[in-house]
């Protein structure tokens, strides 16, 4: 279980997370919503070491994490897909699905994980040799899970997977998270498309302004008014 209690973060004077408090467990979907500004990728940012928190603890499997760097936190069977994509243009699909396991060692397996991403993106297959930069934005997106799911970690943490993408690719997009769950992966996902979100989850939680303000089963959340009202258009 990935499980963070009373965590804190700032951006210089910024007070990013006040004292928020998630669990993840195992083999779960478990998804933050809330507007821009929230604190909902700084969450998933402090746990991929990317930034330190300044009070509170972050600990997987009973192991603390507050204190490990990106590369110890993969390492640890952590990932996460950034907002953005953020994939190397310059370089091949298959150069970008192999720099996804740069922290392993098991060559064999490697190649049957990458096997495994053409199973699930047969578009990556299509396109293996190709500049990542050449893509479409949906192609793009799937390399930037694809080359998360190559690190081999348990839990997959997903920013905005949706951002950007035309309707029929965001359908698209929550058919993989789902596959990539039932493939035996714990998911934290944020998403900005808060009711496909919630169809998905397990367990959600509302952010706002650096604070948890409701929290329930993603059923519970898409039949709350308040919910509704503020982030499913009523």
């Amino acid at each position: 279980m990935l499980k963070i209690q009373d965590l804190h973060v700032y951006y210089g004077g910024i007070h990013a997370l006040k004292g928020i408090s998630i669990e993840v467990p195992k083999g779960k979907v478990v998804t933050l919503i809330g507007c821009n500004g929230a604190g909902k990728s700084s969450t998933l940012r402090a746990i991929a070491g990317l930034i330190k928190n300044k009070k509170g603890t972050i600990t997987y499997n009973g192991s603390d994490l507050s204190k490990l760097g990106p590369v110890e936190v993969v390492k640890s069977g952590i990932v996460m897909s950034p907002e953005g994509r953020r994939i190397f243009p310059h370089l091949t699909v298959l150069e970008n699905l192999r720099l996804g396991a740069y922290s392993r060692s098991d060559a064999p397996q490697i190649g049957k994980d990458i096997d495994w991403i053409f199973e699930l993106f047969p578009k990556l297959r299509e396109r293996k040799d190709q500049k990542g930069g050449t893509l479409s934005g949906g192609e793009q997106q799937m390399l930037a899970l694809g080359r998360a799911l190559m690190s081999a970690a348990d839990v997959v943490m997903m920013d905005e997977p949706s951002l950007g993408l035309a309707p029929m690719l965001v359908k698209e997009v929550f058919d993989i998270i789902a596959a990539i769950h039932q493939q035996g992966k714990t998911v934290l996902l944020v998403e900005q498309n808060a009711f496909a979100a919630l169809k998905i989850a397990h367990y959600a939680y509302v952010l706002e302004v650096g604070a948890i303000v409701l929290q329930g089963t993603g059923a519970e959340l898409i039949a709350d008014v308040r919910v509704r009202e503020a982030y499913l258009g009523g």
